[in-house]
């Protein structure tokens, strides 16, 4: 096994959908990441209890098998919360849904990805954007867990799309995070919460995609912030096809994506 691979075990889970789950493991003592990174969670399914409880651990797969996942929790955090969808077909998320406490995973200890604030140089940062959909909503969690984020925004906007209400995660966590982490800071930034619900009517909820609400206007209306060229930060993770029209429609409102530093627009590109 490699060095970087340590072996971790799961704490908690919490079922949101019967294809939604989240859950916590332990956290090695020597791993450090930013917020916004991902890692590379491992599992053999022959050694999940649910198989040996149900006397089919010869039927289950007998090998690691690796996948990327953003990390939920704050860099901060004693232990390590992790997002999933289940894909009914998936060689991981078809094993990992049957994950009980106690069991234990693997845990690539080096963090990747670069959707992390510290990418932007330019602009300074003023309003920050982050759009979700589904469990993209991960590492936004995870910044908005840092108390840095508040200290260095005036404006934070979450705009999260799910297909039905069920699908928001994490709703009353969000809710609580200006008290709980913008009341630990002075002069907090404001955290807009925007939720997105396309396939059923919410009160209080927005129903289109993403691209449509920022190219008519409805989402900065919303927010009461404009998109700015010279002000504004926007990150996306989620769905590759809301990424790609999304950043499209950011490109027709004007802003340009962040290279080396500069620029308005990051995405998330694990899928």
């Amino acid at each position: 096994m490699s060095d970087n691979i340590q072996t971790v075990t799961v704490l908690s889970k919490t079922t949101w959908t019967p294809n939604l789950f989240s859950f916590t493991v332990s956290r090695p003592d020597s791993f450090k990441f930013t917020a916004g990174q991902f890692v590379r969670l491992g599992v053999n399914p022959s050694q999940l209890k649910y198989y040996q409880q149900v006397e089919a651990s010869d039927e289950a797969l007998n090998e690691d098998i690796f996948r990327a996942y953003s990390i939920v929790s704050s860099p901060f955090d004693e232990v390590l919360e992790f997002f999933s969808i289940v894909i009914p077909d998936g060689a991981f998320t078809s094993q990992l849904q049957h994950l009980q406490v106690g069991d234990e995973l693997l845990l690539n200890t080096m963090p990747f990805g670069f959707l992390t604030l510290a990418r932007y140089q330019k602009p300074l940062p003023k309003d920050l954007w982050l759009l979700a959909t589904g469990t993209g909503l991960a590492p936004f969690l995870s910044m908005l867990q840092d108390l840095k984020t508040w200290e260095d925004y005036e404006h934070i906007v979450l705009a999260y799309s799910a297909r039905s209400t069920d699908e928001l995660a994490y709703v009353e966590q969000i809710e609580r995070l200006q008290e709980d982490f913008g009341s630990l800071v002075d002069n907090p930034a404001k955290l807009i919460f925007i939720p997105i619900v396309t396939r059923e009517s919410v009160d209080g909820a927005l129903s289109e995609r993403l691209p449509k609400l920022l190219l008519e206007g409805t989402l900065q209306a919303r927010a009461g912030i404009d998109l700015d060229v010279d002000t504004t930060h926007v990150m996306l993770c989620g769905n590759p096809d809301m990424v790609d029209d999304t950043k499209e429609a950011l490109k027709t409102l004007g802003l340009v994506m962040n290279r080396r530093g500069e620029g308005n627009i990051a995405v998330e590109n694990y899928w």
